[in-house]
């Protein structure tokens, strides 16, 4: 029996344990949250699809449920509003955390714990001190939309499957994240050389507003929407398969560095290994001397938020 706790049953967590239980990743879901009668309706509404969908239980449960959970995923926190960053968040969120990591620790959860609230950066760094469980164990999502939403990008500019498009987003899930432009290739190439090959104007110009779209969409969705809620769902159910199938599975995913990349103290996203215990190795192809100052100075600027909050 595979099971997976989700701490969190707002749009977020519940549309994961949509999600989840359409691809038939686990064999038993647990929602948590503090509104126990939303917890049990959203279980409720996605079970009732089940015998025509998929296979999973999907229910409402406590705490208790983590302790013999082999991935707890944690959504709980507040939304973000379309005027902040993901930064603005930590004063309310980091206290949700905390709270949230002692009833882990109270209750012996020993499963890989997969972060998706924000910022998740700052609060991956947390709860990996805060569990104290072995390395690798505590990650979050990170950048892994940040990717997808970039590689969709290029697809549509190329005119390419989004399946032929291959790449990371690195550093933070926010404003100083960092495109690995060197690492992008359409069809097996370089980036560059596809579009010279087909005409296309690839640029400095070019990649700025590519850029500047990926950062901007959560906004513009939260803006129009309320939320974003599907994108990061379908992103978890990547990883939590990677997990709980231990499928190796390359993504951008955040987690503490303890020299990676010469950073220490900070969590951020590298393209990370992932299988059955979590991130089991974080690689990283040779940067570019831009790409090399972008990610410190991404790093630098989440180490000054953790220094703030200390």
């Amino acid at each position: 029996m595979i099971k997976i706790t989700i701490i969190g049953a707002g749009y977020v967590g519940a549309t994961i344990a949509y999600a989840l239980m359409l691809k038939g990743i686990a064999d038993d879901i647990v929602l948590v949250d503090i509104d126990e009668k939303k917890a049990q309706a959203e279980a409720d509404d996605i079970q009732h699809g089940v015998a025509a969908m998929g296979t999973s239980a999907v229910r409402a449960g406590t705490y208790a449920d983590t302790a013999d959970s082999d991935l707890i995923i944690i959504t709980a926190g507040r939304n973000r509003k379309p005027t902040e960053t993901r930064l603005d968040m930590i004063h309310d969120n980091i206290g949700i955390m905390k709270d949230v990591c002692e009833q882990l620790k109270k209750h012996g959860a020993r499963g890989v714990v997969l972060l998706v609230s924000n910022p998740v950066d700052v609060l991956t760094y947390y709860c990996d001190k805060w569990l104290g469980l072995p390395d690798g164990t505590v990650f979050g999502t990170g950048c892994t939309l940040d990717t997808s939403r970039l590689l969709r990008a290029v697809a549509d500019y190329t005119g390419s499957p989004v399946s032929e498009v291959s790449g990371y987003v690195i550093g933070e899930h926010g404003e100083s994240q960092v495109p690995v432009w060197s690492s992008i290739a359409v069809h097996g190439k370089p980036v560059a050389e596809y579009c010279m090959l087909h005409g296309l104007i690839w640029n400095e110009a070019i990649r700025q507003t590519i850029q500047n779209r990926v950062k901007s969409l959560g906004t513009q969705i939260i803006a129009a929407k309320g939320r974003t809620h599907y994108g990061i769902a379908t992103c978890v159910c990547m990883l939590a398969d990677a997990v709980l199938h231990q499928k190796e599975t390359v993504a951008s995913v955040t987690s503490p560095l303890h020299g990676k990349c010469g950073l220490h103290e900070v969590a951020l996203s590298l393209p990370c290994i992932i299988s059955g215990k979590g991130i089991v190795r974080k690689q990283m192809s040779i940067l570019t001397d831009e790409e090399q100052a972008k990610l410190k100075s991404s790093a630098e600027k989440l180490k000054t938020t953790l220094t703030e909050m200390s």
